[in-house]
């Protein structure tokens, strides 16, 4: 485990939920669940952002890091500089939390729909949730 990053919100507030299911009463028992949520504020943001790729230039592979603050779909697509789609990153159901890693940030392999690398420039990513849409600018340089 390389941090806070690396915890899961998810993965607490099932902690949560079932110690409150096994209370028995006790002052350690209320004190260990207050602690667990007091860590699941601090893992999940206020805001939802998407943030800067890395590496930013890159050549031939980036990450794509963003802060969910409530649970949605997530899908962050890739334009040209011309706005036509070069490949869409469909990630799923996501929790709220941090994606900042290169374990839990989307990943860009610096590949098109069909496979096939893309042209240096300048391309776009945007990114939707179901209730939010952001864009950034990245630069592939071979």
């Amino acid at each position: 485990m390389d941090g806070i990053d690396d915890l899961d919100p998810a993965v607490i507030q099932t902690w949560i939920e079932r110690a409150q299911l096994e209370n028995d009463g006790s002052i350690a028992f209320r004190e260990g669940i207050a602690y667990l949520q007091s860590l699941l504020t601090l893992l999940i943001p206020e805001e939802t952002m998407l943030l800067p790729n890395y590496p930013n230039p890159f050549n031939p592979e980036t990450w794509i890091p963003y802060h969910l603050a409530n649970a949605s779909e997530v899908t962050i697509t890739i334009y040209d500089v011309r706005g036509m789609l070069i490949r869409q990153l469909n990630l799923g159901h996501q929790h709220a939390g941090y994606y900042i890693n290169r374990g839990r940030a989307a990943y860009w392999n610096g590949r098109n729909t069909v496979g096939e690398r893309v042209a240096s420039g300048v391309y776009f990513y945007q990114f939707k949730t179901e209730s939010i849409s952001l864009l950034r600018k990245m630069l592939i340089l071979k």
